[in-house]
């Protein structure tokens, strides 16, 4: 449910260009009028917030020092909600330039911050336009995924 908060919040103000300088009040007052559950909004502006707060973290220092030959290892959790497909999709972003290490990282801390126990490709390339979205510098690889996620319907996404 939480996933659908997103997505609606995401066509609904940032695909569309509506106004983005909505109050906290009206924005949960809509969400509770288009049938959200209350515990489902708090949860899902708390994780919007949270990718607006990994902007600020120096995500960056920490992978410095890494190759770029190296490999992310997933941890055990990673695992359980990332499945591999979901994996190879991030590898290949990160392989063609659509994600950096630190755009990867901030994709995977998202997708760790839902609450859900269904978790597939669909929403994997969701969360990263959010992603992309959010972090200034990343206009193109934003365009590329939103081509890719928006031509689904034609047979160009698996």
């Amino acid at each position: 449910m939480m996933m659908d908060i997103l997505m609606y919040l995401f066509e609904t103000y940032i695909h569309s260009d509506a106004e983005l300088q909505v109050d906290q009040d009206e924005l949960e007052d809509e969400l509770l009028r288009a049938g959200f559950h209350q515990k489902d909004i708090f949860k899902a502006l708390n994780w919007l917030e949270e990718l607006a707060a990994l902007q600020k973290a120096d995500v960056h220092s920490a992978l410095e020092t890494s190759a770029t030959t190296s490999m992310r290892i997933y941890t055990f959790d990673e695992c359980a909600r990332i499945d591999t497909e979901c994996r190879g999709f991030l590898l290949f972003l990160e392989q063609i330039k659509v994600l950096t290490p630190e755009t990867r990282e901030m994709v995977i801390d998202r997708v760790m911050g839902l609450e859900t126990n269904q978790f597939e490709l669909d929403d994997l390339k969701w969360i990263i336009l959010m992603v992309l979205f959010n972090v200034p510098g990343n206009e193109s690889a934003y365009t590329v995924m939103e081509e890719w996620l928006y031509t689904k319907e034609q047979g160009l996404l698996h």
